[in-house]
């Protein structure tokens, strides 16, 4: 069953914002989610792979939005229940439930654990039960890298979020994905232009998820080496993350755009990446607001 973009999923616009600091749920966030609303951009994407209170987080921001569509990226299928989500997304306003699309992902077996298997197999009995529970398709993506969950993504959703990828990986998932359905690949940004340095910024979150299965096997399928993986090489990040000024994140997303994406997230990250500071992020979201918007 073909489930192509229709006028019923949610509107994502070109540009928008994948935040981990915006799971805070305090007035900071909600001041912040309204602000990045009026600058333009067409959706906030917040993750959710660790579980937490991910839905009431989304409730807030959604209530603190108008026009803005608010995305999981991604919500964690190990982590909630089919059915409590099916009751949260039908307690939400009409207006609301039509600005909110459900990003889903299958996360990674050393944060699962032993119930982490067959993850393709899961994810289609996921999707089952959110059917089950009056859940639109045109209103859920999936979290696809490989080409087997692109397929599903393609026939059972309106489309794919890929995290940490390359215009290159873009047009490969284009291609599996075929004309209709979304792709919304989320973009690693480091708003600094020395490029060592801006390099150095976002080297340990390469690090970081370079030990995790799904990423290190979609980098080699891209053609990176285990030696450009197990250190981190400059090539690597700057493959993964768009480092630079406004004018060379513009070049990167322009990339993403001709490999065949319709939305690209942007996820900013700050000169200190262990203390986020989300004034300074937001000093950066404004910048590139006025760049790219």
């Amino acid at each position: 069953m073909d489930r192509n973009q229709t006028s019923s999923t949610p509107r994502l616009g070109k540009i928008g914002i994948w935040s981990m600091e915006m799971r805070r749920g305090d007035t900071e966030t909600t001041e912040a989610a309204t602000e990045l609303d009026e600058l333009g951009y067409g959706a906030l994407w917040v993750p959710g792979a660790m579980g937490g209170e991910l839905l009431s987080d989304i409730s807030g921001l959604l209530a603190a939005t108008k026009t803005m569509t608010v995305a999981t990226g991604i919500l964690n299928i190990w982590m909630h229940e089919a059915s409590d989500v099916g009751q949260w997304w039908h307690a939400l306003p009409p207006e609301q439930r039509e600005r909110m699309l459900l990003g889903l992902g299958v996360s990674h077996g050393v944060m699962v654990g032993e119930a982490y298997k067959k993850p393709l197999s899961a994810m289609k009995a996921y999707l089952a039960k959110l059917a089950e529970e009056g859940l639109p398709a045109e209103q859920m993506c999936l979290a696809a890298l490989g080409p087997k969950m692109l397929e599903l993504a393609r026939d059972q959703t309106a489309g794919a979020h890929p995290y940490l990828v390359t215009p290159e990986h873009t047009a490969a998932a284009r291609q599996a994905l075929g004309d209709g359905p979304i792709l919304a690949p989320e973009q690693g940004v480091v708003l600094e232009p020395d490029l060592a340095r801006a390099r150095d910024i976002a080297r340990p979150y390469v690090k970081g998820y370079g030990q995790l299965a799904n990423y290190a096997n979609n980098w080699r399928r891209l053609g990176f080496s285990d030696e450009d993986i197990a250190n981190t090489s400059d090539s690597l990040v700057d493959a993964v993350f768009a480092c630079g000024d406004e004018q060379r994140i513009a070049e990167r997303i322009n990339a993403h755009f001709d490999a065949g994406a319709d939305h690209v997230c942007l996820q900013v990250v700050g000169a200190n990446p262990t203390a986020p500071d989300l004034e300074a992020l937001r000093e950066d979201w404004r910048k590139l607001a006025k760049a790219l918007i």
